[in-house]
């Protein structure tokens, strides 16, 4: 289907799992390209592809066109949704974990990396698809001290589902049975990044995505979709295995740590399988659209769930979770002078809330003050808090929190502080301009104060002037994603300073495309 759309390309010369594919995707990628479809992968029987969500077009082939659903029917029931459905396997082969292509993104990953998962645990106790969570965890297939082909490592940042069907494993003594789907409707793929509340199984989301029930059959106690192109059995042991290194979405490589780890059971793979893939790395990647469907998909929902916020936006510049802006109310006092009150009440709120708790950074406006303003348009936004913005007043810190396994800004892995920035009522400075945001002002090392300081309320320290300040996407993403705001925010003439210089403990960046090896003869014509 994306071939007779003009949006695939077939490569059809042999080509290697070890950086070469990951750099043809990255390549493709950037440059706006179709997805790529590799028919000979060295190593390995199985052809891959990738960049298949690279664009919102492309992702409105794959989801039939349908980015806009009927939220009303879905908050009648699950009965509402195709639920899914028994069926009898169809996985025709089984084959080994080194059958699969080995893909390796980035030259500092401890090996060959699934970054198309879709990972499923059915809560300990509970047989049923209801009692399921379906989640996006990276599986790593090779190297470190995994036994090849009998062991599997398996990362999940913390407030995922899939920690609380491990913890009460554990507790019961019991190891946690876990399936791993590859490939299958694009609808499923969707849902397993999907933030759903806890409790709320994804399996029914998946049929809402590919109009089609998601199909299942049982194998000695695992679940197995009927659809996936492959298939993964295992269950997760009782210790801590080393997991990583890993080039992962904040631009950043994860470092090795103990994680958990999987025994493999069985490996299954349907005829004519096709693995899928993605690459990340600094955004925009292809992640950068899922977490655009994302937006569109659970807009509706904010409201309801978060009263009296209107809006949210994870900024995928900053790597999503670093930074979040969020549009509330002032409500309750239309009698007093306006500042920040209710919407702090709000951003506690939203910091509690699922993964919108991994926020580092938010920044929340009253909607009131600009019925117009929206968090996706990020330079008005950051704008209007800046000029509304009480420096003594409107700045909450909140020391040691739990903050994203992928953000090494902290005090030690999943532990951080974050800062909430609330504004509201009339402006009270004129901003002058020195970056691509009014009111902000980059300098590199030092800061030196001069006449203007009022009209710069927000001042970046940084190790590059000229990169941080060269575009909106260089600034959010040095600001947001080298900065601890416990230890890295101070208040000084009428500013408040975010240090956002690189640290010892900080991980290392990754390379980006025009600093590794260029791609030769293997890179797909455009």
């Amino acid at each position: 289907m994306l071939e007779k759309h003009g949006e695939l390309i077939r490569i059809k010369e042999p080509v290697s799992p070890d950086l070469a594919m990951a750099a043809i995707a990255l390549k493709t990628f950037a440059e706006g390209g179709p997805a790529v479809f590799f028919e000979k992968v060295e190593g390995s029987p199985f052809p891959a592809v990738c960049n298949l969500f690279g664009s919102e077009k492309r992702a409105a082939l794959l989801l039939k066109g349908e980015l806009a659903f009927n939220f009303k029917n879905i908050s009648r029931g699950f009965h509402a949704l195709p639920l899914p459905a028994f069926c009898k396997p169809v996985m025709q082969q089984e084959i080994s974990l080194s059958d699969l292509p080995q893909i390796k993104c980035w030259p500092r990953d401890g090996g060959a990396f699934l970054t198309l998962p879709q990972v499923l645990t059915i809560k300990p106790g509970k047989k049923s698809w209801l009692h399921s969570n379906l989640g996006m965890y990276r599986v790593q297939i090779s190297g470190n001290d995994y036994i090849q082909n009998e062991e599997c490592g398996l990362h999940y940042q913390i407030h995922r589902g899939i920690g609380i069907h491990h913890q009460e494993a554990l507790a019961r003594g019991e190891k946690l049975k876990l399936s791993i789907f590859i490939g299958g409707p694009p609808g499923n793929t969707l849902a397993a990044v999907m933030p759903l509340p806890n409790g709320v199984p994804e399996l029914a989301f998946a049929g809402m995505f590919s109009k089609r029930a998601f199909r299942y059959a049982k194998y000695n106690g695992w679940l197995i979709s009927t659809d996936a192109d492959f298939c993964i059995l295992g269950e997760v042991q009782s210790d801590l295995k080393p997991e990583g290194p890993f080039g992962d979405h904040l631009g950043y490589y994860s470092e090795k740590h103990p994680f958990p780890y999987l025994k493999v059971h069985k490996v299954f793979a349907r005829k004519d399988a096709v693995f899928p893939f993605t690459v990340v790395g600094r955004p925009p990647q292809e992640d950068t659209i899922f977490g655009s469907l994302i937006h569109k998909i659970t807009a509706p929902f904010i409201s309801k769930v978060l009263p009296g916020v209107h809006e949210v936006n994870a900024v995928d510049a900053a790597g999503v979770h670093p930074l979040l802006l969020a549009l509330g109310s002032e409500r309750y006092l239309p009698y007093e002078k306006r500042e920040p009150l209710e919407l702090l009440t709000q951003s506690n709120a939203i910091l509690g809330f699922g993964q919108l708790s991994l926020a580092k950074y938010l920044f929340i406006a009253a909607k009131e003050d600009n019925p117009n303003l929206s968090v996706h348009n990020i330079p008005e936004f950051f704008e209007h808090i800046l000029c509304r913005i009480n420096l003594e007043r409107d700045i909450q810190i909140h020391k040691n929190t739990s903050i994203d396994t992928l953000d090494y800004t902290g005090t030690s892995l999943n532990r951080g502080s974050k800062a909430v920035f609330a504004a509201a009522g009339e402006p009270c400075r004129e901003l002058g301009c020195a970056s691509p945001v009014k009111g902000v002002l980059v300098v590199q090392n030092k800061i030196e104060h001069g006449e203007n300081s009022e009209k710069f309320p927000l001042v970046i320290l940084c190790d590059d002037a000229e990169f941080t300040k060269k575009n909106l996407n260089n600034l959010l993403w040095v600001t947001f994603t080298r900065s601890n705001p416990a230890t890295d925010i101070s208040f000084s003439n009428n500013q408040v300073i975010i240090d956002a210089r690189k640290k010892p403990h900080h991980a290392e960046e990754l390379q980006t495309l025009t600093q590794s090896t260029p791609i030769t003869a293997q890179q797909p014509p455009m």
